[in-house]
């Protein structure tokens, strides 16, 4: 059995394996922050608290409820999303004509009470969510869990039926006109603030849907969001904010550069997607995807 630089094959293909699991949820918040900065040009800092909503719903649904995994995958990200519409048509409406500190204040502002409320309903110590697809393959040099397969490939197909939707439809098209000549749009016959509105609820359904992925892998917690939000914030900045493309391409490399990190330089994995950061915003302020202004 080979050794690839002193590090047995076994803890190489694992870590290989987490970072791809890690790279699916980093993406698909990824692209719900970029899909909310680049239509809306707002920064939800929320976003880590809707995640631990969805995941929370999941967990909600299915203990009071009866309801099984993979209806909770549908019908959580449409509860947070609805969450989110709310709070787009009752806050943030108020707000696109404004710096975008005053929307990052109010999102903050949001992560606070949402975690204090779960926080005294269900403690810190976290709920446990049941593996809906336990076992695994056996490929020879490594053992792959089932459930994380489902991840990474329930997370690509989201990823880029998503880009596929805003980048390759009329619909798409329509939300990149609205952004920049909402007028003009509206002349169209177009209601512009129902787009907005829906676009929010789509960009937050998404970290509604990355919860409940995570939900059978992490413990569900009030605190799960405020410890990804951050590192998912340098994702969007290096892929390019508000670039689609970029937020998935970029949280899947990083996701794989963490878990080889973990392999050759454990003490360095969780700072090197920040040093990457600043590394590319010497070079290339606009992000690796985005567009220069």
């Amino acid at each position: 059995m080979f050794e690839l630089l002193g590090i047995p094959p076994q803890a190489f293909y694992a870590q290989l394996m987490l970072g791809l699991v890690n790279g699916a949820f980093y993406a698909v918040l990824s692209l719900g922050l970029a899909v909310i900065f680049g239509l809306l040009n707002v920064i939800n800092f929320t976003h880590g608290a809707q995640y631990m909503m969805g995941a929370f719903a999941g967990y909600i649904l299915l203990t009071y409820f009866g309801v099984p995994y993979w209806g909770a995958l549908v019908l959580a990200p449409l509860i947070v999303g609805a969450v989110g519409i709310v709070i787009e048509r009752t806050m943030l409406r108020h707000l696109y004509h404004l710096d975008h500190l005053y929307g990052l204040l109010l999102t903050f502002g949001l992560v606070l009470v949402i975690e204090g409320l779960f926080r005294q309903q269900y403690g810190v110590s976290g709920r446990p969510f049941p593996n809906p697809l336990p076992g695994g393959q056996n490929l020879g040099f490594m053992f792959l869990p089932n459930y994380r397969l489902w991840v990474i490939v329930a997370s690509i197909v989201v990823c880029f039926a998503t880009w596929y939707l805003i980048e390759q439809t009329r619909l798409g098209s329509y939300l990149r006109a609205a952004v920049e000549r909402p007028d003009l749009v509206q002349a169209f016959g177009i209601n512009v603030p129902v787009m907005v509105t829906l676009t929010y609820g789509f960009g937050v359904a998404l970290a509604g849907f990355a919860g409940v992925l995570a939900a059978p892998i992490q413990v569900v917690s009030p605190m799960m969001g405020m410890n990804i939000i951050i590192v998912v914030f340098a994702v969007v900045v290096i892929g390019g904010m508000g670039s689609i493309l970029g937020a998935i391409i970029t949280g899947y490399f990083l996701g794989l550069v963490e878990g080889l990190t973990r392999v050759f330089y454990p003490e360095a994995s969780s700072t090197v997607i920040f040093v990457i950061m600043a590394i590319v915003l010497l070079i290339r302020p606009q992000g690796l995807f985005g567009k220069a202004k």
